[in-house]
């Protein structure tokens, strides 16, 4: 037997209350189930308002502006350093950052600026930084662990972006151990 519609559907959890359920408990179900609604809900002092808005809290202590943007820990990072968050930049490795290390984003680009500054003639010049800042580590699509500090100093004709914002789904697809947003720091200094 086929049964459409909300009394089939009635039929059909009956039989299986029945199985399940002690015979006081079914009727009294199959009772709520036949039931108009609304009246049962008036009945038992029931009310659901048919629209529900929650407003959005503003908790701040007063005069505080919110604030919009991430920002890395340690100093800030000066404007000729051009920070970007959840960046990654391509380019030859001036200095491997595995073993080199700094506090700061501030710090890293400072030592992109200074070894720009140092370079003897013939050597590449920092003009990209990339730097870790998540403690746990930062992601990256090679066979090292890199860790928390780690500043790549990097050199590029014409820098080209690795990665922004996000990785793709179809490339966490591909890599599974990527995480959602680039963990990377990083700047071009011209």
């Amino acid at each position: 037997m086929k049964s459409t519609g909300y009394m089939g559907s009635v039929l059909c959890f009956r039989v299986i209350l029945l199985t399940h359920l002690p015979a006081c408990s079914v009727g009294l179900l199959v009772k709520a189930l036949e039931s108009d609604w609304a009246v049962l809900s008036e009945n038992i002092g029931l009310w659901i308002p048919a629209e529900v808005t929650n407003p959005e809290q503003d908790d701040r202590p007063e005069g505080q502006e919110e604030q919009e943007e991430e920002t890395l820990p340690g100093p800030p990072v000066p404007q000729e350093c051009h920070a970007e968050l959840h960046t990654d930049y391509d380019g030859v490795a001036v200095r491997w950052g595995l073993t080199h290390r700094k506090e700061s984003a501030a710090d890293c680009c400072q030592a992109c600026l200074d070894h720009a500054k140092r370079a003897k003639p013939g050597e590449l010049q920092c003009n990209i930084w990339v730097y870790c800042p998540a403690e746990n580590g930062c992601y990256s699509p090679d066979i090292y662990e890199h860790k928390n500090m780690e500043c790549w100093l990097k050199y590029a004709e014409k820098p080209k972006l690795n990665f922004k914002d996000r990785y793709s789904e179809a490339y966490r697809n591909s890599h599974p151990n990527a995480p959602v947003v680039v963990p990377w720091a990083a700047g071009v200094v011209r």
